[in-house]
């Protein structure tokens, strides 16, 4: 199952849970004065950890390559679409706070309806 490279601009490459090299499509756009990150996972082609059991740990490492702040970021996990009869792969976006930013007990995750998506990113030819 491949994920098509319309998802992700680069592979990221990180250190996932115990240290697995691990790899992530990743794709950063900045619209009205706010960087999302965001991350995709690309199954057969990720040797290690997922993006969603690497969490924080690698929002560190892209913030640390990238030069971001933690907590000037909107983090975004993408699940694509592999086009696949499985309603599993379906693609599914979720906004993400981590504990070590936001102050709470665990990690929040919200799935994005496509409405929502569209309005992160209002007019595509103006974000970076």
């Amino acid at each position: 199952m491949k994920v098509p490279e319309k998802y992700y601009d680069e592979v990221f490459e990180f250190n996932g849970q115990w240290d697995v090299p691990s790899k992530c499509g990743l794709k950063i756009r900045t619209c009205n004065g706010t960087a999302y990150l965001i991350v995709t996972e690309l199954y057969q082609d990720n040797p290690g950890t997922s993006v969603t059991y690497a969490g924080y740990s690698l929002l560190k490492q892209i913030c640390e390559s990238k030069g971001f702040s933690e907590k000037d970021v909107i983090y975004l996990e993408c699940n694509p679409d592999t086009n696949s009869k499985l309603s599993f792969y379906d693609e599914e976006v979720f906004q993400v706070s981590f504990p070590e930013i936001s102050g709470t007990d665990s990690p929040d995750y919200r799935q994005l309806s496509p409405d929502e998506i569209k309005s992160l990113f209002p007019d595509p030819d103006k974000c970076t």
